[in-house]
């Protein structure tokens, strides 16, 4: 590293705000160094706003190193870039020369135990990744709570020991990404803020904070203006970021369908003030994109992104004070459990305070339940213990249900359900509770 601007994730998205711009960037992995490399570099001379990504394999997300070992001898190719495996030498060949005032590399895992992960990442030079004790425990594996604390803790301070005159070690929150769909923006802004807190007791200086587009246009922008405001008030000490997410869920299975759901995440980044755009391609639905498709994604996604700056729409955001009221209030009952970020995250998951809808890991209390209403956005059936306003339950949803509000956006992408939102009706039986 000769330059202080070489490692600075979070200062190359703020120039780029400073230009007027916001930073797209691609979910890109692939086994083979040479690729990788391929990949990365064109990203980088794309002329656009652009972050690199090197998206770690299952395997090593998962530390099954034996699997990986057996994968990689048979000749498969992996859904990721083998990044412990592979040896600092190589990872240094694929990022060398890259890196600069306008570019910079993040790392994307997916592990509730990312130690050997980060350590890897760091040995060959790079120092932005993402994940959360939380976000990147519950979805993802059936480690106890604790002891993701624990790894994150760990993890927060590794990077946080980076920092210097060369060095501005960035980790991103998961948070508001929360199982990827059918999630109320109150509990992915309030995961994600408590996330960032977390990152910074434990040392981080510069953290970006993450939401994903989700069933209603306006809804969404409601929840970027929460989470910034929110931002402004917990983070105001360090260097923060918006990163917003292209939907998670079930993508439209057609082109068509899935440029429509990409220029509309674009018109999304730009009314909430997002800083930065994970972008999605067209293949998505069906297999892992080639380099090629990522740079296309990303061009129409700078593209899209212009065109909405140019073309204001007037917007309405009524649901605002109950959305940035509503994650407050959970923020603050999780905090007031202990000053320990770490242990006040735990505790919250044991009372009840924070419930993941449809998340089935062991720690989660399971009574909250989610729907979408009939005008299209998420709102809760059954809150369980969190200290919110109750929903209508006692409330379950049917299989058929369930699976009609999963395929919802891709359905109504792709022209096979009405433009106007669905008129769903909640389902409720008084006979059973809510888990």
């Amino acid at each position: 590293m000769t330059t202080a601007t070489q490692q600075d994730f979070g200062g190359v998205v703020r120039r780029a705000r400073a230009r007027g711009e916001i930073v797209v960037q691609p979910r890109m992995g692939f086994s083979d160094p040479a690729l990788m490399r391929s990949g990365l570099a064109a990203v980088a001379a794309l002329k656009a706003a652009t972050a690199g990504t090197i998206t770690v394999d299952s395997y090593t997300r998962l530390g099954d190193y034996a699997a990986l070992r057996s994968a990689l001898d048979a000749g498969e190719n992996l859904n990721g870039y083998p990044l412990v495996t592979a040896g600092e030498q190589t990872t240094r060949k694929i990022t060398q020369g890259l890196a600069d005032d306008g570019f910079q590399i993040q790392v994307r895992h997916g592990s509730p135990a990312p130690l050997d992960i980060v350590r890897a990442m760091t040995d060959a030079g790079l120092c932005a990744t993402e994940g959360g004790p939380l976000s990147y425990c519950l979805p993802y594996s059936r480690l106890p709570a604790a002891e993701s604390v624990e790894n994150w803790r760990r993890t927060c301070e590794l990077l946080a020991a980076l920092h210097g005159p060369d060095t501005v070690p960035h980790l991103e929150t998961f948070g508001g990404c929360l199982m990827g769909q059918l999630c109320p923006p109150e509990l992915l802004i309030a995961v994600s803020i408590l996330e960032g807190i977390f990152f910074r007791q434990h040392g981080l200086r510069s953290v970006s904070l993450s939401y994903t587009q989700q069933t209603h246009h306006a809804q969404d922008r409601e929840a970027l203006t929460a989470l910034r405001t929110l931002a402004g008030e917990y983070l105001a000490d360090i260097d923060w970021h918006i990163v917003l997410y292209t939907y998670m869920g079930v993508f439209p299975a057609t082109a068509d369908g899935a440029r429509r759901l990409r220029r509309q995440a674009a018109r999304l980044a730009v009314e909430g003030h997002a800083d930065r755009l994970i972008v999605k391609t067209g293949a998505e639905a069906h297999r892992i994109p080639t380099v090629a498709e990522n740079t296309t994604a990303l061009l129409d996604a700078a593209d899209d992104l212009t065109a909405a700056a140019g073309n204001p729409l007037p917007g309405n955001d009524d649901g605002i004070h109950t959305v940035l009221h509503d994650a407050r209030t959970l923020i603050e009952a999780t905090l007031e459990l202990s000053r320990d970020v770490g242990a006040a995250l735990t505790g919250a998951l044991r009372r009840g305070y924070l419930d993941v809808p449809f998340c089935l890991h062991p720690d989660n209390p399971g009574r909250a339940v989610s729907r979408i209403d009939r005008t299209g956005r998420l709102t809760w059936l059954s809150v369980g213990a969190m200290p919110l306003r109750p929903g209508p339950g006692p409330a379950a949803l049917t299989s058929t249900e369930l699976l009609a509000d999963l395929a919802h956006v891709a359905n109504h992408f792709d022209g096979l359900e009405p433009r106007s939102p669905l008129p769903h009706q909640p389902h409720l039986d008084s006979g059973r509770n809510s888990q």
